[in-house]
């Protein structure tokens, strides 16, 4: 079975936060969280490993996420931080929780070099029983301020994080979504750092302006885990030609994210799941393909869980498992083979196989 990579989902965040058992399926947890406020604040789940397996889904960046603690959306929000301090400490819960996963489960594997990715792919290759196939886990930092100064993120490194994204809203190293600002000084620094260890930066959240000097300051592996070009999400959080193409140029990868509000304008939460297709998210992707010139440099990044559930994800989406059913709307769209399958993931694994270390 041909591999799909989701370059985004927020495990440890929903583990910590919602108790949320992601060794088991969506319909347990759905029934165990009936009547609970889980589903009001982060909607229904679309992750579970019965899941992931169903549908191929065998490497995940896993993310560390935490959020400025003037953004708490209640009492229940607890990975939020005051300070670099509670955001280094919250980080670091969830990457135990990760360890803590793949300790106990042995079909969870985390991934940081060559080694571990093949180890992953050679359990799907190998292995014509679910119960043999690895969920290979590879850590990304959503936000940098878990990084208290540009010098520990060496410690991260060590600990086995391969991808830190700066910003998601505004952080000590960069302006991020709603939150507009350059790349700081402290920011600059920890790029070169980051650059020396041989970790990849991911760009997704970062504020415009520091889109294109970040790429300047950055010599390693770039890539955006999770967005969509911008005439499908016409906010600063959607991506311009430009960007998409500026990626392309540094031989990153696009993850396309199956959520209604980036997928159509106006989309909000409440509306039909009915008024967005499968089809629209194969039209973002064929987007990023129009604007590179080829099918090299997009993927997927779901986003799933961090934030939105079933109610907000296109209809024909039931949970992870269909993003498989992506392939057909592709391949009616003349895409081959080859082309979908790296669109799918081949072209997340070329990647990884490029910039872990050994």
């Amino acid at each position: 079975m041909a591999l799909i990579v989701d370059a985004h989902e927020d495990i440890a965040w929903n583990i910590l936060t919602f108790n949320r058992d992601y060794t088991t399926g969506v319909g347990s947890i759905r029934e165990k969280e009936l009547g609970t406020d889980a589903p009001l604040h982060n909607g229904n789940t679309l992750l579970g490993l019965e899941d992931w397996l169903a549908g191929g889904v065998g490497i995940v960046f896993a993310t560390l996420f935490a959020a400025p603690d003037y953004l708490r959306r209640g009492d229940w929000d607890t990975q939020c931080y005051k300070n670099s301090q509670e955001a280094y400490r919250i980080a670091r819960a969830q990457l135990d929780t990760y360890h803590r996963l793949t300790d106990s489960h042995e079909q969870f594997s985390l991934i940081a070099n060559k080694d571990d990715l093949s180890g992953v792919i050679a359990s799907w290759e190998e292995s014509d029983d679910e119960d043999g196939r690895q969920i290979g886990l590879l850590t990304l930092m959503e936000g940098a301020d878990p990084i208290v100064e540009p010098e520990q993120v060496e410690e991260w490194f060590e600990s086995g994080v391969r991808i830190v994204g700066l910003s998601w809203e505004r952080t000590r190293y960069a302006g991020g979504t709603h939150e507009p600002g350059d790349l700081t000084p402290a920011g600059k620094t920890l790029l070169e750092l980051m650059s020396g260890l041989g970790m990849m930066l991911d760009l997704s959240h970062i504020a415009e302006e520091a889109y294109f000097k970040a790429l300047d300051h950055f010599e390693g592996q770039v890539l955006v885990s999770h967005a969509n070009p911008r005439v499908f999400c016409p906010t600063t959080r959607g991506l311009t030609d430009e960007m998409i193409c500026a990626v392309a140029e540094r031989q990153g990868v696009i993850g396309i994210v199956p959520y209604n509000r980036f997928l159509k304008p106006g989309w909000a939460k409440g509306d039909s799941r009915d008024e967005v297709g499968l089809d629209v998210v194969c039209e973002a992707i064929d987007y990023v393909c129009q604007v590179t010139g080829s099918a090299n440099h997009v993927g997927l990044g779901s986003d799933f869980d961090g934030g939105f559930g079933l109610e907000h994800v296109p209809s024909g989406m039931d949970s992870v498992a269909d993003l498989v059913k992506i392939r057909p709307v592709l391949n009616n769209m003349g895409y081959s083979a080859s082309q979908i399958e790296a669109i799918l993931g081949g072209n997340w694994l070329r990647l990884l196989q490029q910039a872990l270390p050994e």
